[in-house]
């Protein structure tokens, strides 16, 4: 009787105290992600480093947090204790992102300004911030599928996240917008200070969100599949044997890569391509995410199946605003009661999303050339802008073959009874 009453409450929609304690979890990591994209490759060029070398710098992180992912995931999955790893990596984030903006701390120490050393001193702090950066996220999407197998609450608490990534966003580009008017950049350490306070401001917010989170959200079941049965956890094999595996990894990868790829390059071409003054490269993106944060809470009040995922992923690929909240959806479709294998699913797939954002990078910024503009040789004809590319072409051509494998999927929601309850209690 007592697991009749228990999985009738797993099932039941999630209630809006709830939803709201899981969306602000990731505040910290979104924040900071939003402040490594937009700014990172930017601020590592104007402070000197070659395009190749602030590339370097990007795939190191992107490497680690690929790998970190995968083996957070399968400790995740054998252990569990979600909130543990989340607090964990939220420390770890908090701790090192501010070294990522913060100079060349060796430099300082050996006293000497050579490529190599800043290189490899941006790349080590960029690698551990992006460990903790995974532990918390691996732990945050993974947690989802295990609060509740509603699937229409399932994509309610996803759309919950995508709001506050937003909000997480704009509070990046709110304090960018400040920073930048307030300390004005006229050398290498104007423009490291510019970033130390951003980054300090950051987290600052972060944290809070954090501790909101910890607070207010429980430690979900993992090890406990419905009807209160013990399950053993799920092979990768499982997984790698499901063809709907491959095309949800492959949707997931082409709309991180068209978000990504876009907001590393829109800083560029708004202050290289366009001249723009200094503080476009924080209301330009804030404008962008104003309209995705009222997207986002629209999609909340959709009752959600499979075939309307596809068509909003779809319609996302030709927009680029929906498609984050769907592909992640499309995740809780994939991984259904299968409770046990979320952590691997979760984790795979950033880890896949990592490495290919990083790698697309480092090409895009290995053929980067500096405008004639702002170089100051307004003689010069010969100009290649990757921005254009990264910002107008790649992210284009992915959304389009992400529309095209989005077709050929087949989403089966879970139960057909939960699409008809409420939204959220």
């Amino acid at each position: 009787m007592s697991n009749a009453i228990e999985d009738d409450s797993f099932s039941k929609p999630v209630g809006r105290w709830s939803v709201f304690y899981y969306g602000v979890g990731h505040m910290l990591n979104d924040i900071t992600s939003a402040c490594w994209f937009t700014y990172l490759l930017l601020f590592l060029t104007d402070i000197g480093l070659s395009s190749r070398d602030a590339a370097v710098v990007m795939l190191s992180g992107q490497i680690a947090d690929g790998l970190a992912t995968i083996v957070v995931g399968e400790l995740i999955d054998r252990f569990g204790q979600f909130k543990i790893w989340h607090g964990a990596g939220s420390v770890l984030v908090a701790v090192s992102f501010s070294s990522v903006f913060g100079g060349c701390i060796p430099c300082k120490t050996l006293v000497t300004f050579s490529s190599i050393v800043e290189t490899v001193s941006y790349s080590t702090f960029a690698a551990i911030f992006n460990v903790g950066w995974a532990a918390t996220q691996v732990s945050h999407m993974s947690m989802v599928n295990c609060i509740t197998l509603n699937s229409t609450s399932r994509v309610v608490l996803a759309s919950c996240r995508n709001a506050f990534t937003m909000v997480a966003n704009l509070s990046l580009y709110g304090i960018a917008l400040i920073v930048f008017d307030v300390i004005r950049a006229k050398t290498h350490a104007d423009i490291e200070n510019q970033y130390r306070w951003i980054a300090y401001l950051s987290i600052f917010i972060g944290c809070c969100f954090v501790g909101v989170f910890h607070l207010g959200t429980y430690e979900p079941r993992s090890k406990t599949g419905i009807h209160g049965n013990i399950h053993a956890r799920i092979s990768w094999t499982y997984w790698f044997l499901k063809i709907l595996y491959y095309q949800v990894a492959l949707v997931y990868v082409l709309t991180r890569l068209v978000l990504n790829v876009s907001q590393a390059y829109l800083a560029f071409y708004v202050i290289n391509d366009l001249q723009m003054a200094q503080s476009a490269k924080a209301l330009v993106p804030a404008i962008i995410y104003i309209c995705s944060f009222i997207v986002s809470v629209l999609l909340q009040e959709i009752a959600w199946n499979g075939r309307r995922l596809k068509a909003y992923y779809t319609a996302g690929g030709i927009l680029w605003m929906f498609c984050g909240v769907t592909a992640v959806s499309m995740q809780s479709i994939l991984i259904g009661e299968d409770l046990n294998g979320c952590a691997f699913v979760c984790g795979s797939l950033s880890f896949l999303d990592k490495i290919s954002c990083g790698l697309i990078l480092f090409v895009l910024q290995s053929y980067q050339s500096i405008s004639p503009r702002v170089a100051g040789n307004y003689s010069s004809s010969i100009y290649f802008s990757v921005t254009r590319y990264g910002l107008g072409l790649v992210p284009a051509f992915f959304s389009l073959v992400g529309v095209a494998v989005t077709c050929t999927m087949e989403l089966h929601t879970p139960s057909s009874k939960t699409l008809i309850e409420p939204l959220l209690e």
